[in-house]
């Protein structure tokens, strides 16, 4: 498990993207500008969760260890420590795996 010392505010979620595909299924070697965005990962932080108009704070869905699925063009990518990490609303993300 990533230790990162990065707390996400609000509904946020920090997420480990997963490795780009190497080959295809049939075994073909796909060169590094023809990648695909992955749109798995594996989130490492959480934040307190959403805060309703009502002023209460609405606990996340999340937690870490969790791998998820997300839109190919969700969440801002940060490098922290030389790893690459994507920090998302917990909206941008559609399904729990």
């Amino acid at each position: 498990m990533s230790s990162v010392n990065i707390k996400p505010l609000a509904d946020r979620v920090l997420v480990e993207p997963a490795a780009a595909e190497e080959r295809t299924a049939s075994g073909i070697i796909i060169p590094d500008t023809a990648k695909e965005k992955p749109q798995r990962g594996k989130v490492v932080a959480v934040g307190e969760g959403k805060v309703s108009d009502k002023g209460d704070v609405i606990a996340s869905q999340l937690k870490v260890g969790d791998t998820v699925l997300y839109g190919k063009y969700s969440g801002t990518e940060i490098t922290v420590e030389g790893k690459e990490y994507l920090i998302m609303r917990e909206s941008d993300i559609f399904a729990i795996i």
